[in-house]
């Protein structure tokens, strides 16, 4: 975690010099360099967002055959849980797959923790808040964060079926947790957590379009 940590803080002194060549205000340079590493951090994350993406479409594309297969062995539920994931491995389809990035993200969070904690921007503030290094007094932040976590997760379920129903309970449970957390967070790791969420959610939108309809033989 040391070794992350360190090219972590690496990175981003490198975009906050980047940031203050434009802008030296500090209430302005701190919170606009979090954005951009965010942005890079996503970038890196892509194709685990398109594996995963393709995933979800392809479990809501077989959800018709899982309806099928609950049907005839609904008296059976052993069987029936050996034939439902019978289909998901003749499909190709990882019932955890949709968990992958989201759970990536927590070894980040970790090292971002240290990160901020080794870089001296004290009295930092952005946009509403007047202190990154410190929670946000008002609130907002922390419950923007609970609510981006639950839909940026919302974006990429199943559309329909238990798994539908199953991942949406873990959104509401994810989202409540990480709007605690927010509450005791600094606010310059729960912008980056928030802003993630947003970045997270305009992809998934795009993605989704595009494996809309998947082969659900495909690999």
């Amino acid at each position: 975690m040391n070794y992350l940590s360190g090219i972590f803080v690496e990175v981003f002194k490198s975009v906050h010099n980047f940031v203050q060549l434009i802008t030296t205000n500090p209430d302005i340079s701190f919170g606009i360099a979090i954005i951009i590493f965010t942005l890079l951090a996503r970038i890196c994350l892509l194709p685990l967002s398109l594996k995963q993406t393709k995933s979800t479409a392809k479990m809501s594309a077989i959800q018709p055959e899982i309806k099928k297969v609950q049907e005839k062995y609904k008296n059976d539920p052993q069987r029936q849980q050996t034939e439902i994931m019978k289909v998901y491995k003749e499909n190709n389809v990882s019932m955890f797959g949709g968990c992958l990035p989201m759970l990536i993200q927590f070894p980040i969070m970790i090292a971002l923790f240290y990160v901020f904690k080794s870089i001296d921007y004290q009295g930092a503030g952005f946009l509403w808040m007047p202190d990154l290094a410190q929670k946000d007094p008002t609130m907002i932040l922390p419950i923007v964060s609970g609510l981006t976590t639950y839909f940026s997760s919302k974006a990429m379920q199943p559309a329909t079926g238990d798994a539908a129903k199953q991942t949406n309970m873990m959104n509401i449970g994810m989202s409540i947790f990480f709007g605690f957390m927010s509450l005791q967070f600094p606010g310059a790791l729960v912008l980056y957590w928030t802003v993630g969420n947003l970045i997270q959610m305009a992809q998934s939108l795009i993605l989704n379009k595009i494996y809309k309809k998947p082969s659900t033989k495909s690999a």
